[in-house]
């Protein structure tokens, strides 16, 4: 039998009861085997299951693949990464607060003319859509998987715009009040047009796909989970 380390976040997490297990499977079962073993062993994520996500040992998988030995499996919901040889790149998840200046100043070179910075914020009042106050926002990562999709993105945002010189990109977890920045994409190039706002958008669009950090919403009235419903691609 082959052992694998379960890991559940955000609302398989809360209806599993736990953030982490140990089951066993045979040898040669795959992802999709796993997924019918995990609704019998914890059955109030079955509901959740059909549309859950998996990485194996951080990196997505998919129904067919055959799980390996001794893999870590981690099931979560859709969630609402370069290699910086040359250039810097900062690439972080934490719940220290964002040092906009400290984060700029890493990614600035003598040859930076321009800095292209999205801010996230923590909304208090919501009016679009189905209106409601938040009192604060609860988010979680899976870390090792959550830097590495990072690292990816920096990687796509060099592919696309070769002008960029620097990049940050940096999630806070845990919870946050209305008013506080929880996640910061900045890019710098020589020039304001080089593509450098058109990369930092680009940035918190392809984080807000493949990154695994989930938000809990916390108001007056009570408190749910926020999922996206993007889901990956094979190579994503």
């Amino acid at each position: 039998m082959n052992k694998i380390r379960l890991l559940f976040f955000a609302t398989l997490k809360d209806r599993a009861g736990c953030g982490h297990a140990e089951v066993e499977l045979p040898e040669g079962a795959t992802v999709g085997d796993l997924r019918a073993l995990v609704g019998r062993e914890f059955p109030a994520t079955a509901a959740l299951l059909t549309h859950a996500l998996v990485a194996i040992n951080q990196s997505y998988a998919f129904n067919e693949d055959c799980v390996p030995e001794n893999a870590e499996v981690a099931f979560f919901p859709p969630v609402s990464g370069g290699d910086g040889q040359e250039f810097p790149t900062i690439l972080r998840v934490g719940n220290e607060p964002l040092d906009l200046d400290e984060l700029v100043e890493k990614i600035t070179l003598p040859t930076t003319g321009a800095a292209a910075i999205f801010t996230g914020m923590v909304r208090g009042v919501t009016r679009r859509g189905d209106p409601h106050e938040t009192v604060c926002l609860e988010y979680e990562a899976y870390a090792p998987m959550a830097e590495a999709k990072m690292a990816q993105v920096a990687r796509e945002i060099r592919e696309r715009w070769s002008t960029v010189e620097g990049i940050a990109i940096v999630q806070r977890t845990g919870r946050l009040n209305a008013g506080t920045p929880t996640v910061l994409i900045a890019c710098t190039a020589a020039h304001r047009d080089t593509g450098v706002f058109e990369a930092a958008r680009y940035g918190i669009d392809r984080l807000k796909e493949i990154v695994p950090v989930w938000k809990k919403e916390i108001g007056p009235n009570g408190e749910e989970w926020v999922e996206g419903d993007y889901q990956p691609h094979r190579g994503d």
